[in-house]
């Protein structure tokens, strides 16, 4: 897998992440009984653990600085 998240979009999404799983656990807002979808917050969260983001290559995106070349 090539990487194409940057360390600003990891971070963001780190953030994004546990601020869903808190409301998911209840955390924030409970008993609103949509807490449910606060486990939507995994998908950010490994999305930035690899560092790969499937919707950014079907997209043709990528974050992540170019690396130089080695010849």
């Amino acid at each position: 897998m090539i990487r194409n998240v940057g360390m600003l979009d990891r971070a963001l999404r780190v953030i994004l992440g546990l601020v869903l799983l808190a409301f998911a656990l209840g955390y924030i807002a409970p008993g609103t009984g949509y807490n449910w979808l606060g486990w939507i917050g995994i998908v950010p969260l490994l999305t930035a653990l690899f560092g790969y983001c499937p919707a950014y290559t079907l997209l043709g995106l990528s974050t992540c600085p170019m690396e130089p070349r080695k010849n």
